[in-house]
């Protein structure tokens, strides 16, 4: 079970983009993850009329690894740990280990 998943809002916490703010977009594979906004560069693509695509820079979010980033608690406003529980009814879910609280999603 991963730590850090699709859709949560994250923080980068190491790297040149360090306190940047952004969410999940996809997990490329089982230690990278895409985050929009951050480690955005500028690609030139060229024109490709097969597909119908123009050519020119396009700004592209790749990956990095998941240790530079750190799951954002919204209710103190900082990075946060993640946690595992066990609930009664045997279903396994993340909490932030500052407060115990259930991560949404």
């Amino acid at each position: 079970m991963n730590k850090i998943r699709k859709d949560d809002e994250v923080i980068v916490i190491a790297g040149s983009d360090k306190g940047r703010r952004g969410k999940v977009a996809a997990r490329v594979d089982a230690n990278h993850i895409v985050v929009e906004g951050v480690h955005t560069v500028k690609k030139n693509v060229r024109p490709n009329p097969m597909k119908g695509e123009a050519g020119g820079v396009v700004s592209r979010d790749l990956a990095i690894h998941q240790s530079n980033v750190a799951i954002y608690n919204p209710a103190t406003g900082k990075a946060d740990r993640v946690g595992f529980k066990t609930l009664g009814d045997g279903a396994k879910v993340r909490v932030f280990k500052s407060s115990g609280e259930q991560i949404k999603g």
